[in-house]
């Protein structure tokens, strides 16, 4: 059950926030300007690629950095392949967990790694055999782990990873908000350098500016009525999110969301992309889980009794391409199976503005429905 009187009394948040996620979503913009920095002092700027690599290869553990190939490749498009390494292993431990390139990887192939922890044996091993294979390699981790003593032996790139001064007392997991970005922010920086991403230095200023805007109207002190996360998190309290998204940015935001929703606050999510998510969900909302599925429900005793479950659609939108939208097909036929709708449309800026806009809310949303259920 979610306790929404404590989506708006702040010091009761703060106390429930055992894990420093709202600093973390709050300090997102502050974490890309210290990754801008250490990947400038790194020498990224500096840089002068020989024209771009047959095929980006990217590896690390969690959704951290699934996010970041994820959002990668849909801001990359057709320009390069961009293909995650899965670890594999009998345990999702760092220890545990091994890495193999393809077959076909290669000299002209560039690795990219990227890990919160940098303590993962199986990553050190993956660097030395990208090394053997003349595969250029670049990291972001913590600093002096040995992911970051691999690098330099493999004469790569390394850029230390933007950290904050509570993390060394309180881990943060890969779904931490803040983790994304710090990953993130320096590969962007660096496909900015081969022409794959437009993501120059200004660029990614006003990235850091959106999600400071971001944290100032989600933000604990921001009552429920007025702040676009705390509303999400309310409406979703006794839902089955259904996140339907809508263009390129979009859909590696809902898939981060879906996630974020299991690994913070423990609830399950599905995630698709308009138009197909019309026919793969038609059943879905027609099924057990819609709202008109128990017409007793609306006399049940919300006291005694465990409210139903029921789908709730959120739509993530985007500039849809070639200016077509599915989303009014979409509405239509949430509210035709008496489906509650939550919208999410970010405001006008460049696609990395308005991906990072996406993800900020999603991820405060995240945060606040853990803490009110007290996850």
């Amino acid at each position: 059950m979610l306790d929404e009187s404590l989506l708006d009394t702040p010091d009761a948040l703060s106390e429930a926030d055992r894990r420093d996620l709202l600093r973390g979503a709050a300090e997102a913009g502050a974490r890309v300007r210290t990754a801008i920095r250490l990947g400038t002092e790194a020498g990224i700027p500096d840089l002068k690629p020989d024209g771009r690599p047959r095929a980006l290869l990217m590896a690390g553990p969690g959704m951290a950095s699934a996010g970041v190939a994820d959002l990668l490749g849909a801001l990359a498009g057709s320009s390069c392949l961009i293909t995650r390494l899965h670890p594999t292993g009998v345990a999702p431990a760092a220890g545990a967990l091994r890495w193999e390139l393809p077959g076909w990887a290669g000299s002209v192939d560039l690795l990219m790694v990227a890990t919160a922890d940098g303590a993962e044996p199986g990553l050190s091993l993956l660097i030395d055999q990208a090394y053997r294979r003349g595969c250029t390699v670049v990291a972001v981790a913590p600093p002096r782990t040995p992911v970051a003593e691999a690098v330099e032996g493999a004469h790569g790139l390394f850029v230390p990873m933007a950290t904050g001064p509570y993390e060394q007392e309180v881990p943060l997991g890969a779904a931490a908000p803040g983790v994304l970005w710090a990953l993130l922010t320096p590969m962007l920086a660096l496909l900015d350098r081969t022409g794959l991403v437009a993501a120059a230095p200004d660029a990614l200023q006003k990235v850091a500016d959106r999600l400071d805007h971001v944290a100032e109207r989600c933000g604990p002190a921001i009552a429920t009525y007025s702040n676009p996360a705390k509303t999400l998190a309310a409406e979703l309290a006794d839902a089955l999110p259904v996140i339907w998204t809508e263009g390129q940015a979009a859909g590696p935001v809902g898939r981060r969301f879906a996630s974020a929703l299991a690994e913070l606050a423990g609830r399950p999510a599905l995630a698709a992309q308009l138009p197909e998510a019309l026919a793969s969900h038609t059943v879905l909302l027609s099924g057990p889980l819609a709202a008109s599925a128990d017409p007793d429900d609306f006399f049940r005793d919300r006291v005694e009794e465990t409210p139903a479950l029921h789908a709730r659609v959120v739509l993530l939108r985007d500039r849809p391409t070639g200016g077509l939208s599915a989303v009014p097909a979409a509405r239509e036929l949430a509210l035709g199976h008496d489906t509650a709708i939550s919208e999410l449309e970010p405001e006008d800026g460049s696609d990395l503005e308005t991906l990072a806009e996406m993800i900020a809310i999603t991820d405060f949303a995240a945060v606040y429905l853990s803490l009110a259920s007290g996850v």
